[in-house]
């Protein structure tokens, strides 16, 4: 026959417990719950909840009307049942932490919840929506936000040690709010881990996170990845010495493509002015134009290129293997039609080619080419293209040499957005960003009764 005790003890999933009393209660919508009694251990009272030192003097006992008060955690449901530890606690005077309550054996430090119930909300948290975890564990939303933030601490009290033997990071900010509202995150590029990530983005934010790093730890940096922002390269001037900063193929192609959509608009201006000039004092006539009206000709033909180059946006901007049928003629009609448009799709196809070169040195060269044609085009969308191309130009340079990309923290700012998505946005910064270090590492979150995991960061 086994007791009371060791019955909750291994329902609950909780160790130094002992149960006085089980019964059951009813609240005001009529749902059963189960309330038990109980007390620690003699060895696991007056500890410190936060240094684990044990036989710590007491300070005071909470008491109302000369009884004392008590305290109650929820646990996890039993067969549908809520359950609820409740006991009584008082304050100790650690000699590191002051005057403190005590810590109970079922419950993590300022939680009204069981280890377990933290943990399991944290985990569900991972993979569902707050509002299904909310409905789920019968608990409001905003409580969710603070289970992350509180299980995330107790697994990982130190986040500095993400820091150790960082020899490749990724920087970039991503957007987690509406109104400009944005999170500046640092990726391990060597096992593709968020290593910090804190509200805002900028120079300041940036040094937060590289003033939080020791000497050794940013001497030993050896790679930063970037989108080409000025804040990162002058942070990554100021601190990491021994950096190489690499600006991602991805968007260079970006301020290509940026550029070339730029010369378009240009170019459909240009069109729709000699539209609107050719029918300004244009008199249409009845029936179908004749054969030989030549104004007629000149005007549907100008609206044809002017649709064509409004319609070449895709076309444009696409890489030649995934061009459809119809989006190859188009580019054919433009090569004809728009010497412009046609050299400066050359040239970015050019640009492409430079970026998956494996021989730095004929990339060097390549690029050196292409700058001067930048310079010598009388395009002004590319002459100013080719002054930013040039002010990056070793960046680049350094990105084909040890063939880097920002493609990891990319794809962590995209996990990012479908977190924010999935709980339908965060009010508090730091549950988001608690999240975002659960999901985006290594560490396991531990579940009832299931075998431990290793957390590697």
């Amino acid at each position: 026959m086994v007791s009371t005790n060791t019955l909750c003890n291994k329902i609950l999933n909780v160790k130094d417990m002992i149960v006085e009393d089980v019964d059951f209660f009813e609240d005001a919508t009529g749902v059963t719950h189960l309330r038990i009694m109980a007390r620690p251990y003699k060895r696991a009272i007056n500890t410190c909840p936060r240094c684990g030192r044990t036989k710590c003097p007491g300070y005071d006992e909470r008491k109302s009307n000369g009884e004392p008060v008590l305290r109650s955690w929820r646990s996890l449901d039993f067969a549908g049942i809520p359950v609820h530890i409740v006991a009584c606690t008082h304050r100790i005077e650690c000699p590191e932490h002051g005057v403190i309550v005590e810590a109970v054996p079922w419950a993590y430090h300022d939680s009204g919840f069981t280890k377990d119930f933290d943990n399991t909300v944290a985990w569900m948290a991972k993979h569902l929506t707050r509002q299904a975890v909310s409905e789920y564990m019968r608990i409001d939303w905003k409580t969710v936000g603070r289970c992350i933030s509180r299980v995330r601490e107790v697994i990982e009290p130190d986040i500095g040690v993400r820091l150790d033997g960082l020899e490749e990071i990724g920087i970039d900010e991503t957007s987690y709010r509406k109104g400009h509202k944005y999170i500046t995150v640092v990726v391990n590029h060597a096992n593709n881990t968020v290593v910090w990530a804190h509200e805002g983005f900028g120079k300041e934010v940036l040094k937060l996170f590289l003033e939080s790093m020791t000497e050794e730890q940013r001497a030993s940096i050896k790679i930063v990845t970037a989108d080409g922002a000025r804040w990162i390269s002058d942070c990554v001037e100021e601190y990491l010495p021994n950096a190489d900063l690499c600006v991602d193929s991805f968007h260079v192609v970006q301020w290509i493509n940026d550029a070339l959509d730029e010369l378009r608009k240009s170019a459909w201006r240009e069109a729709y002015a000699e539209v609107k000039e050719l029918t300004k004092n244009h008199i249409p006539k009845r029936g179908r134009p004749a054969a030989d009206d030549a104004e007629a000709k000149a005007i549907a033909e100008a609206k044809q290129r002017a649709s064509e180059i409004k319609a070449s946006m895709y076309a444009l901007g696409k890489n030649p293997e995934n061009l459809t049928e119809k989006q190859r003629l188009r580019l054919e009609w433009l090569s004809m039609s728009n010497n412009k448009l046609s050299r400066a799709y050359n040239r970015k196809e050019q640009i492409r080619s430079i970026l998956h070169m494996s021989d730095p040195e004929a990339a060097e060269e390549e690029l050196k080419r292409w700058l001067w044609w930048a310079s010598h085009s009388r395009i002004p969308e590319f002459i100013e293209l080719g002054q930013k191309i040039r002010r990056h130009k070793d960046r680049i340079l350094n990105t084909i040499r040890m063939k880097m990309s920002n493609a990891r923290i990319e794809a962590t700012n995209n996990k990012i957005k479908i977190l924010i998505k999935r709980a339908y946005g965060f009010r508090n910064i730091q549950n988001l960003i608690d999240l975002v270090l659960l999901v985006c590492s290594k560490l396991e979150i531990s579940l009832p009764n299931r075998p431990a995991k290793q957390s590697q960061l």
